[in-house]
C-alpha cells in the first residue's frame, strides 16, 4: 500500500485475486455441503498450500511465501467471501507456522516449517482450556522437567483442527504462576498420551473439527520448546495479534459475500410491482453498510500496516480492528439476512451460513469484550 492512499501495489492486487479466485472456484461451490456434513476439506486446503497461503508470512528459505501480515489480510478476506470456516482455519494455520518460524531455531524451522508450508501436516493452535479462556495466563497444563523432557498433562479447549492436525503450538506452565511462567511446545499428535474429545456440536464454524486435546502424560523433547522456558505468553499473545486481524479479515470477507447476495437478491426479487433495489428506503440500507464495510476494511489496512511496521500502538490498533471488523461485519451479514427475507433463512441461500460462522468471530483469538480491557489499558498506559 502506498502513501495515505491505501492504495494496492499491483503484486498485492494479483494476490488477492489470486485467492479470490481459489475461493470462487474451490471454496464456495462446497461450503454449504461441508457446513451440513460437518467436511474438513484437507485436499483442499493442501490446494491453497500449494498456492503458497499456508506460509504466508513464513521465510521463503523454509518453503513459506514471505509476505506481510498486509498481505495476509488481503488473502484472508478474499478466501473469506468463499468460506469463512476454511479461511479461519488457514489463519490458525498460519498463525502456528509465523510462531516456528518467528521463534524457533534453526532445527525447529527445517524440521517442521516445509511440512507446514506444503499443509503435509497441519497445525493447531492450543491456549485456551475449560477453566480459563479470557484470563489465558492461568492456564493449568503442566509440564514438568524430565531430563531432556517434559512431562506434560492438561486439557486444552476449543481448539480448532484438533484431531486432524499433526502439529500443536501448546502453552503450558513450566514455572511460577502468571505470565511468567509459560512457555510453548510442539507437541505432535502421534506423541503416546495424546488424545481428543468428541467433535463439538456449534453453531458456525462446521467445516473444521473443533475438540479438546487431551494430554496425559505425554513425553515431549526440550528440543520442541520454542525459545527460553517463560516466554510462552509472550509467543502466544504476539500470535494473536496477528490473529486477531486475520479473523477480522475472515469476517469482513464473509459478510462482503452476504452483501453481494443481498444486491444480487434485490435486483432479482419483485415486490409490489418493481425491483426490491427501487425502494429507496431499502437502498439506504444498502448505502449503509456498503460504507460499513469499507470502513471496516479501511481500519483493518490501518493495523495490518502498524502490525508490518512493529510500531508501538500495533497491538492496540489489532485489538481495535479485531472488536470493530468483527461487530460491524456479522451486523452487515445479519442485515444481509434480513433483505433476503424468509429466504435468508433458508440453508440454500448461503446467506446464514455466514451469519452463524461469523458469530463465533466475536468470541476467539480474545472476545471482544477482552479487545476493550487491552485498548483501555493501553490508553491508560499512554496517559
Amino acid at each position: 500500500m502506498s502513501g495515505l492512499g491505501f492504495e494496492l501495489g499491483e503484486e498485492q492486487i494479483a494476490i488477492r485475486d489470486m485467492a479470490r479466485s481459489f475461493a470462487t472456484a474451490q471454496l464456495a461451490p462446497h461450503a454449504l455441503q461441508w457446513d451440513q456434513e460437518k467436511f474438513f476439506p484437507i485436499e483442499t486446503l493442501r490446494e491453497a498450500a500449494a498456492l503458497g497461503l499456508a506460509g504466508i508470512y513464513v521465510g521463503e528459505a523454509h518453503g513459506g511465501s514471505g509476505l506481510t501480515r498486509t498481505d495476509t489480510v488481503l488473502i484472508i478476506e478474499a478466501l473469506a467471501t468463499g468460506c469463512p470456516s476454511i479461511a479461519s482455519y488457514i489463519s490458525i494455520h498460519n498463525m502456528v507456522a509465523g510462531m516456528i518460524d518467528r521463534y524457533g531455531d534453526e532445527r525447529q524451522r527445517q524440521e517442521f516449517l516445509p511440512k507446514l508450508c506444503s499443509m503435509a501436516q497441519l497445525a493447531s493452535y492450543c491456549l485456551t482450556e475449560p477453566s480459563c479462556g479470557s484470563d489465558a495466563a492461568s492456564l493449568r497444563t503442566k509440564a514438568v522437567l524430565d531430563g531432556e523432557h517434559y512431562i506434560v498433562n492438561g486439557v486444552k479447549q476449543f481448539i480448532s483442527g484438533a484431531g486432524a492436525a499433526d502439529i500443536y503450538a501448546v502453552m503450558v506452565r513450566t514455572g511460577e504462576a502468571g505470565p511468567k511462567g509459560i512457555s510453548t511446545l510442539i507437541i505432535e499428535k502421534d506423541m503416546p498420551g495424546v488424545s481428543f474429545g468428541a467433535n463439538e456440536h456449534k453453531m458456525g464454524w462446521n467445516a473444521q473439527p473443533t475438540r479438546q486435546v487431551v494430554l496425559e502424560d505425554v513425553r515431549v523433547p526440550v528440543a520442541n520448546r520454542l525459545g527460553p522456558e517463560g516466554i510462552g505468553f509472550k509467543i502466544a499473545m504476539a500470535g494473536l495479534d496477528g490473529g486477531r486481524i486475520n479473523i477480522a479479515a475472515a469476517s469482513l470477507g464473509g459478510a462482503q459475500s452476504a452483501f453481494d447476495k443481498a444486491v444480487d437478491y434485490m435486483a432479482s426479487r419483485k415486490a409490489f410491482g418493481k425491483s426490491l433495489h427501487e425502494f429507496q428506503a431499502l437502498q439506504f440500507r444498502l448505502a449503509d453498510m456498503a460504507t460499513s464495510l469499507e470502513v471496516a476494511r479501511t481500519f483493518l489496512w490501518r493495523a495490518a500496516a502498524a502490525l508490518d511496521a512493529k510500531t508501538p500502538d500495533a497491538t492496540r490498533l489489532c485489538a481495535m480492528a479485531k472488536k470493530f471488523v468483527t461487530d460491524t461485519s456479522f451486523d452487515v451479514a445479519n442485515e444481509a439476512l434480513q433483505l433476503h427475507g424468509g429466504y435468508g433463512y433458508l440453508a440454500d441461500y448461503g446467506v446464514e451460513k455466514i451469519v452463524r460462522d461469523l458469530r463465533v468471530h466475536q468470541i476467539l483469538e480474545g472476545t471482544n469484550e477482552i479487545m476493550r480491557v487491552i485498548i483501555a489499558r493501553s490508553l491508560a498506559g499512554a496517559g
